[in-house]
């Protein structure tokens, strides 16, 4: 049994208990007493005071140290944390593995930014009457921060609100997803080990109903971190009142192929972009426009190298492709594969549901107005879509709610710039899939994708305020 951890101190007892269940064999990994609202009040109202009393005085050095000495342990721990992640996630190995290496990676970024937090003079006299005068700026941290986070990657989606939150010298409340606290109860103890004071970091295990809606409606919680579905972010974003917030939500990427491209570097890549870790991730490739002259060169390829994915075991080394997080979201995937079928679309690949395995599935002759195009399907499933002109695929791409990240594959250099500015999207790849991401560029969405940007620079940024001093020199 494993709980919440609120001023280094676990708490084990609790009416409400929620078995973790293995995805891939639906095996019992673990069981987690959950949280209570009193719980919650208890973290919040422990934060707060901590990060008067103890976070304030916490020197940049010392914050750095701390997080330097946490990704240490970390990679010193990366296989029990791989493994955990493969039993609670269903993650294959390999992909768990590059996971914990992004975690260290990750909080590294965050130690060296601890030192780089920084202000600036204001030249006062540039007013009328501003003349001496002299005028700073710093930023200063928040205070309490609710980091909210999903399944898909446990430990590197948490660190990106954790270590950002640490560095600029808040305190924060985490609240991970249900279906994958271990890994969450593993790395709070992590910081914990590293130095971290008591009351930093307070993990809450606990449902979305009776920990994540009060916990975003608290007034003592100064920001709310949040990586989640578009219904739960509108939803935070109506009722967070006037407390800051970041939230990265849906997406269905597109990738765009024109005919100069390398058809077979593009295919090897969105094999990966669109079906790593069962297509579970936000800018997973879920939309390939691929133009008409190269269409038929690239989809057979495609199929291809979709079929000869190994599906299998997480914990066996040779796996591509694992299972999805629950039987009923590969049910509800199944289901939008079923209705465009239904609708004219054609099963170039996969298609087939066995309890929580989907296996990949390459959709043509769909509509926009479908599902698997129109949302996010966050599952195994991919289309690809002909399309005859730069205006035309860009105007197929934008023609979305969703607004996260693309990629564009051509040689020439003035059409890619020219594809990139006219996508609207939080970030464009050239001749690199949508779903690359690294730690320290920012990332975020436009349109319903989401509010605020992540990576560890422009995390820190949201997580500090600006505060102006001015003074009256003797003259």
């Amino acid at each position: 049994m494993i709980g919440s951890i609120i001023n280094g101190q676990e708490r084990t007892t609790s009416e409400n208990t929620k078995a973790v269940i293995n995805p891939y064999n639906n095996e019992k990994v673990e069981e987690i007493a959950l949280a209570s609202r009193d719980d919650l009040e208890d973290a919040i109202t422990n934060s707060f005071d901590t990060f008067h009393n103890t976070m304030k005085s916490l020197a940049a050095h010392e914050r750095s140290d701390i997080l330097r000495k946490t990704a240490d342990l970390l990679e010193e721990n990366t296989e029990e944390f791989a493994q955990t992640i493969v039993k609670e996630a269903g993650k294959p190995i390999t992909f768990s593995r590059s996971e914990v290496g992004r975690a260290v990676q990750v909080i590294r970024f965050a130690s060296e930014q601890a030192k780089h937090i920084s202000g600036e003079v204001v030249p006062m006299d540039a007013a009328i009457g501003g003349e001496g005068r002299l005028g700073l700026v710093k930023r200063i941290p928040l205070g309490v921060v609710g980091a909210i986070t999903p399944f898909n990657f446990p430990l590197n989606l948490s660190l990106h609100k954790i270590a950002p939150a640490i560095a600029a010298g808040n305190t924060v409340i985490f609240k991970p997803a249900e279906k994958t606290p271990i890994s969450a109860h593993m790395l709070t103890k992590l910081f914990t080990e590293a130095g971290l004071p008591d009351g930093v970091l307070n993990l809450v295990l606990g449902t979305g109903k009776d920990v994540g809606e009060p916990l975003v409606q608290h007034d003592k919680v100064h920001k709310i971190s949040f990586t989640g579905s578009l219904p739960v972010g509108r939803s935070i974003r109506k009722t967070a009142g006037l407390k800051k917030v970041t939230l990265e939500l849906g997406s269905n990427s597109p990738n765009i192929l024109f005919d100069d491209t390398d058809v077979e570097q593009a295919v090897k890549l969105l094999v990966k972009g669109a079906f790593a870790f069962s297509g579970q991730v936000c800018i997973s490739a879920q939309r390939v426009y691929v133009q008409k002259n190269i269409y038929d060169q690239f989809l057979e390829q495609y199929v291809k190298q979709t079929n000869d994915l190994k599906i299998g075991n997480p914990k066996d080394e040779d796996t591509d492709i694992g299972p999805m997080i629950s039987e009923e979201e590969a049910e509800r995937a199944k289901q939008w594969i079923d209705d465009a079928v239904e609708n004219g679309a054609t099963i170039a690949a996969g298609g087939e549901q066995n309890g929580t395995i989907l296996t990949p599935t390459i959709m043509t002759d769909v509509d926009k107005n479908m599902k698997i195009i129109a949302e996010e399907v966050f599952a195994p499933i991919v289309s690809v879509i002909p399309f005859d002109t730069e205006d035309q695929v860009v105007g197929f791409s934008n023609d979305s709610i969703y607004g996260l990240q693309a990629g564009v594959f051509t040689k020439d250099l003035d059409r890619a710039l020219r594809v990139a500015d006219s996508l609207e999207m939080g970030g464009v790849w050239i001749n690199e899939i949508s779903t690359y991401r690294q730690d320290n560029h920012p990332y975020g969405g436009v349109k319903q994708s989401g509010i605020g940007k992540e990576g560890v620079k422009y995390a820190v940024e949201d997580m500090t305020e600006l505060k102006f001093i001015g003074m009256k020199l003797k003259q």
